[in-house]
């Protein structure tokens, strides 16, 4: 390869924007990693699962753009910080997405209450749902800064209203990533970063739970599950240039169901 080759190759990745996206493997991470390879983004997940673990996608350098990640650990995200910074081009990120999120379940995948909650359980949710992502906000500031991008954070419906599937702590956990998310906008927004958030409803994942159907025939006016690339199709118009002047706001995701 001559130089000219090697240096029209760097200046071709100096124009490629960058996505560090948590919960990749499947569901609304999945379908947000195909929307933005397909747009010509370069996406590094991050998750406590090896790649070879994650599942077939259709994006190139997968293992290489892949970052052990496990999100429950508070200490070691800070190494996790570093590797995912020795990752960036330029010391730039230009979107990042927090996507991953736990939710306990009791038998059968039943509700979990706050009298069947232990504390335990309460910081393990809180540290992957919440914590983690003002962590990962706090570390890779600069490298916000220097793209002007922007953090979107995946809430739910359940941040406003008690659910009959999901659980308190889940639930609690994803009322604060919406508070977070209103800090995060205004502390970042005089930087050039904009912090928004989504809060999906009921949509067709393999983790939907039993009598889903029957909620959204009784609750949804669309009377239909939301489709996974919906939800991927609007956390990339929030990280785009479109959405340029949207910052602290949380779109509702679900056909309906929260009026």
């Amino acid at each position: 390869m001559m130089d000219s080759d090697v240096n029209l190759a760097g200046e071709k990745m100096k124009d490629v924007k960058t996505l560090l996206l948590t919960g990749a493997s499947r569901g609304i991470g999945h379908s947000t990693v195909k929307h933005f390879n397909a747009a010509g983004w370069r996406v590094i997940t991050a998750s406590r699962q090896e790649w070879s673990k994650e599942g077939e996608c259709p994006w190139s350098e997968g293992e290489d753009n892949h970052i052990d990640l496990d999100l429950s650990d508070i200490n070691g995200i800070e190494h996790s910080i570093a590797a995912i910074k020795a990752k960036l081009p330029n010391g730039k990120l230009h979107a990042l997405v927090n996507n991953a999120a736990i939710s306990p379940k009791g038998p059968g995948g039943s509700r979990v209450g706050v009298l069947d909650t232990d504390y335990d359980t309460w910081l393990n949710v809180f540290n992957v749902n919440l914590f983690s992502t003002a962590l990962l906000a706090k570390g890779l500031f600069e490298e916000l800064r220097q793209s002007r991008g922007s953090i979107l954070n995946v809430t739910s419906i359940v941040g406003t209203r008690v659910h009959p599937f999901a659980g308190a702590a889940y639930a609690c956990s994803k009322a604060a990533l919406s508070a977070l998310t209103r800090e995060l906008a205004a502390e970042f927004g005089p930087h050039g970063i904009r912090v928004n958030s989504i809060a999906p409803g009921e949509i067709a994942t393999s983790i939907l739970s039993p009598g889903t159907d029957a909620l959204v025939e009784s609750e949804v006016p669309m009377k239909r599950l939301g489709k996974p690339e919906e939800v991927a199709s609007l956390i990339y118009f929030l990280c785009s240039n479109g959405a340029s002047y949207i910052n602290g706001t949380e779109v509702q995701v679900n056909g309906g169901q929260h009026v």
